[in-house]
């Protein structure tokens, strides 16, 4: 059953003293703090947030009950509120007085509902009547208005990463208002109306803060609505209804995601997937919005898994009764006192324990039997990785093995993310090379995610381990290596060697000869220097073949030597047709002891005047061809008489040693004399 848990609580959650008649526990969405208030203060606040860095522990007088405490980002200031007129402040910047002042709202006969940090030192207060948005002047201990705004407010709604406030408005309050705050502004954005399932007649507050939240989705806002099943509608369920805020223009409803079911929800949002919890089932379902019918004004969406629930979770005994050898207690799941914040926060105010919940993949593998659409939802994942080239191998063996066209959808699908982001690092470079400018100051690096990837990774991860696997058939062997070469190409990426070599070596090891020629005749394999090597080496791994290979010969060679004739005359096609391997041919020729035929192919790229006379005539004395040594021989005298008028060679080219071999073979008389002039 673990592998049907794609949820899960994550192992080392924030721990804090829990709720008591003695101990109030606030939460900070903003710097992800959780405040444990004993007393009002006076006997300790303790402050635990994400990592140790945010902790703060202090002490602060008794005012009265705590209503709403939060710290400005960086923890510089720390603002209580305590009553519905005020909000207190405490100094907590280095060298500053740590003072305790107080600021009470502009608006007569107004409510502080509460407020938000947006910087270090601006806060916007909620009333009931509008908000106020000041800059906190620590070292004065007072506050400056910078803006504000009147308007009847019912509730409010914050998101801090896009610093977003949002307002319920009218008497239904479904009316909803945001502001957009940036460096000391605060913008109006357009308002926008949710749609009620049913409208009350006479008009009443309709629209809970509990059935909207705010998130950022795949880069872009959207406010979510839990939109409760209709008895007059005979509604088959409750869902949930994205509306997408941009920072400019409408507020647009643009998803539908269907729960198929009726009672009680909460939303998170982990890596850019709605998680919906259900408390009365114990289970949660999780929807990608990117998974869609294209072209649709509104997009509805089932749900992409089936229903799980999260993962167990065990709590360990803590304190001076808890034993060694105490079992772990089981953590009551989608218990009534959990508390769900946006994004990916689970709160349980009663055990004294702060979640970041985590979306497991491994489990996926299972439940998403489609590979297209599996591999849409792993490519948007953050640590997808691993996952993904597990399906990979998962599905060119055993029970799970794929067919070809399946094969082929994931390849496509994993070059065209790798495509991307070739042409994104190309962009940037080129950006880069063209100088600072206007334009390319705004680029950035692209990032490569864990959805790219490579073909190293598919040669490391997937396919060299594939080709060596027992009882598979050697013919899809070499459809899915050429399937993924096709997409490559297709995709426009050039194919890396290794992958040729590849295909080669499995070709060669199920002794698939004439398709390896075919496929360097008509260039499936395209050309490179490690290409041509490679086939050099086959001459030598298989009896005799054809005599197919002889039509192909331009330059001959010892037939007892060569196992593979081909091979050899194709590797020099190769090379010949890279143009820049010239050296590569020579060095094959002579190791041949094609003396004569590397001759004649330096003199046919024009670079017999600059070639190692020392290297040809120390392949020809090898060959034991007197004849051969002394053409080669006296081809070089000739050379050094066109070019220095003396045929005979200099002290650098070190072929003393070759002149006393050819007087001991020919005599003395027979070297070349100097031309007299």
């Amino acid at each position: 059953m673990n592998e049907d848990y794609y949820l899960e609580l994550c192992e080392n959650p924030v721990q804090f003293e829990h709720a008591s008649s003695v101990n109030n526990v606030f939460f900070d969405e903003a710097n992800k703090q959780v405040f444990a208030v004993r007393s009002g203060g006076a006997t300790g606040v303790v402050v635990k947030g994400p990592d140790d860095k945010n902790s703060v522990a202090f002490r602060m007088d008794d005012k009265g009950e705590v209503k709403c405490i939060k710290f400005s980002l960086g923890n510089k200031i720390l603002a209580v509120q305590r009553t519905p007129k005020s909000v207190d402040f405490i100094n907590f910047i280095p060298d500053f007085p740590h003072i305790e002042f107080s600021h009470e709202c502009k608006t007569k006969n107004a409510s502080v509902l509460g407020f938000c940090w947006t910087n270090w030192n601006e806060i916007v207060f909620i009333t009931d009547q509008g908000i106020e948005f000041y800059q906190v002047l620590p070292d004065k201990r007072t506050l400056k208005l910078l803006k504000s705004q009147s308007i009847n407010v019912n509730w409010y709604m914050y998101c801090p990463e896009a610093a977003v406030l949002l307002l319920s408005t009218t008497v239904q309050g479904n009316v909803l208002q945001p502001f957009a705050f940036k460096s000391g502004t605060m913008a109006k954005m357009s308002k926008f109306e949710i749609e009620l399932p049913v409208v009350p007649k006479p008009a009443k507050l309709s629209l809970s803060e509990r059935d909207i939240a705010v998130s950022s989705i795949y880069g872009e806002l959207y406010v979510m609505y839990l939109k409760h099943h209709s008895r007059t509608t005979n509604s088959p369920g409750a869902e949930v209804v994205l509306y997408h805020l941009p920072r400019e223009g409408a507020c647009k409803k643009t998803h539908v995601l269907k729960l198929n079911t009726t009672g009680k929800f909460a939303l998170n949002v982990v890596d850019n997937l709605v998680v919906v919890h259900h408390q009365s089932s114990q289970t949660s379902i999780i929807f990608d919005i990117k998974l869609q019918e294209p072209d649709c004004a509104v997009n509805v969406h089932q749900p992409v898994l089936p229903a799980r629930s999260i993962h167990p979770y065990r709590i360990p005994r803590t304190g001076p009764a808890a034993a060694p050898s105490q079992a772990p207690v089981a953590c009551e799941l989608y218990s009534s006192t959990w508390s769900v914040f946006q994004p990916d926060i689970i709160i349980s105010a009663s055990e004294g324990y702060l979640w970041y919940l985590k979306v497991k993949l491994q489990p996926t593998l299972n439940l998403l039997q489609d590979k297209g659409k599996l591999m849409d939802f792993l490519l948007r994942r953050r640590d997808c990785k691993m996952v993904i080239l597990s399906v990979c191998s998962q599905m060119l063996v055993g029970d799970e093995k794929g067919s070809l066209p399946v094969v082929a959808i994931v390849f496509d699908k994993l070059n065209q993310v790798y495509k991307e982001y070739l042409e994104a690092e190309q962009s940037y470079t080129a950006a880069m090379e063209s100088g600072p400018s206007r334009s390319n100051s705004s680029y950035k690096r692209p990032l490569r995610t864990q959805a790219v990837i490579d073909q190293s990774d598919m040669y490391t991860h997937v396919l060299s381990a594939f080709t060596e696997r027992k009882g598979v058939s050697h013919k899809f062997i070499i459809a899915v290596l050429m399937e993924y070469i096709r997409s490559l190409n297709q995709y426009q990426i050039t194919v890396q060697h290794y992958l040729y070599e590849l295909v080669i070596k499995t070709l060669v090891h199920h002794n698939l000869f004439y398709m390896l020629h075919q496929f360097l005749q008509y260039h499936v394999l395209s050309d490179s220097k490690p290409l041509a090597c490679l086939l050099l080496s086959l001459e030598t791994t298989y009896p005799p073949a054809h005599q197919l290979s002889l039509d192909m010969l331009k330059v001959r060679f010892p037939h007892t030597q060569t196992t593979y004739p081909p091979a050899h005359q194709l590797s020099l096609d190769m090379l010949k047709r890279l143009s820049t391997a010239n050296d590569e041919i020579v060095e094959v020729l002579l190791s041949k002891q094609q003396v004569l035929g590397a001759l004649r192919f330096v003199r046919s790229v024009g670079g017999h005047d600059n070639v190692s006379a020392r290297k040809f005539l120390d392949a020809a004395q090898q060959t034991s061809d007197p004849m051969l040594f002394y053409t080669i021989f006296r081809f070089f005298e000739q050379r050094n008489l066109r070019l220095r008028g003396n045929p005979g060679f200099n002290p650098g080219e070190h072929c003393e040693e070759h002149v006393a071999h050819f007087k001991q073979m020919f005599g003395e008389q027979a070297l070349m004399k100097p031309v007299a002039v």
